[in-house]
C-alpha cells in the first residue's frame, strides 16, 4: 500500500558523533523507505548518491542554538548549497524571538535567503515549545516577510521539546499557505505523524523512520483486513 508518510520526510541523522559511514547507512536506507530526503550536517557534504535516484539533501544552518552571527549564517548556507545541498534548514535567533525583535529575525533568514537561490528550498527552525503563541505567529511571519519555503518546529535538540499538535496547527494558521510546515522533534510512532499531517505539516523531519513506516505498513494491513469483514 502507498505510504501517507514517507513522502513527505526528511531522514535525519544529526547526531554529532556521526560518521561519514553512519550517513552513507542512512542514504541507503532513505532510498530503500522511499522518502524525500536525507537531513545532515554540512560537514557531510558532499554527498554521494546514486545515479537515478530522487532522494533530496537537506543540511542545517545555524545549527542547534541559532546564535551564530548572520554572516556565518549565510557563508554556512552558501558553502552547503556550493557542495550540492537541494535545502537548508536554519535556526533562528531564539534571543531575538523571545525580545519580540522580529526585524532582525527577518534580517536574518532574508540574507541567508539571498543565498539560496530557487528552486532549493530554505526552512526556518523556530524552536516553538520555547516561544509563547503570539511570539510563533510573530516569528512565522518574519519567516514569510523574508522568503522561507517552510517554517519548521524544532532542532529536537531543545530541553523544552519538539512539535506538538498545538504548535503545527499555530504555525499553519499563521502562514496561510503561504509557506510549508515542517513538524520535527519527538515524533516517534506513526500515530504521531499522521496527526501531525493531519494537523496540517507538509514535511516531517524523523530518524526513526524505518520503525515508523513498518508501524504505518502494520495498520494499513490491519486496517485493509478489518474492511474485508
Amino acid at each position: 500500500m502507498t505510504s501517507l508518510i514517507a513522502p513527505l520526510v526528511d531522514h535525519t541523522l544529526l547526531k554529532p558523533e556521526a560518521t561519514v559511514e553512519d550517513v552513507a547507512a542512512l542514504v541507503t536506507e532513505a532510498i530503500e523507505l522511499g522518502v524525500y530526503s536525507v537531513c545532515v550536517s554540512p560537514s557531510m557534504l558532499p554527498l554521494q548518491l546514486p545515479a537515478g535516484t530522487d532522494l533530496k539533501i537537506a543540511v542545517v544552518c545555524g545549527f542547534p542554538l541559532g546564535t551564530h552571527t548572520t554572516a556565518v549564517k549565510v557563508a554556512e548556507a552558501r558553502e552547503s548549497i556550493e557542495l550540492g545541498a537541494d535545502e537548508v534548514d536554519m535556526v533562528i535567533d531564539l534571543g531575538a524571538a523571545k525580545a519580540g525583535r522580529y526585524e532582525l529575525i527577518e534580517a536574518d533568514i532574508a540574507a541567508v535567503r539571498a543565498v539560496i537561490p530557487a528552486p532549493r528550498i530554505l526552512k526556518v527552525i523556530i524552536e516553538s515549545a520555547m516561544l509563547t503563541d503570539e511570539q510563533i505567529v510573530a516569528t512565522c511571519r518574519a519567516a514569510a516577510a523574508a522568503g522561507a519555503d517552510f517554517v519548521k518546529t524544532s532542532t529536537g535538540f531543545s530541553p523544552a521539546g519538539g512539535a506538538t499538535l498545538e504548535a503545527v496547527r499555530l504555525m499553519v494558521e499563521a502562514v496561510d499557505g503561504r509557506l510549508g510546515v515542517k513538524a520535527s522533534g519527538g515524533i516517534r510512532s506513526a500515530d504521531d505523524a499522521r496527526a501531525m499531517i493531519a494537523a496540517g505539516a507538509t514535511r516531517l523531519g524523523l530518524s526513526s523512520t524505518a520503525a515508523i513506516l513498518a508501524e504505518e505498513a502494520g495498520l494499513s494491513l490491519v486496517g485493509a483486513a478489518s474492511d474485508a469483514y
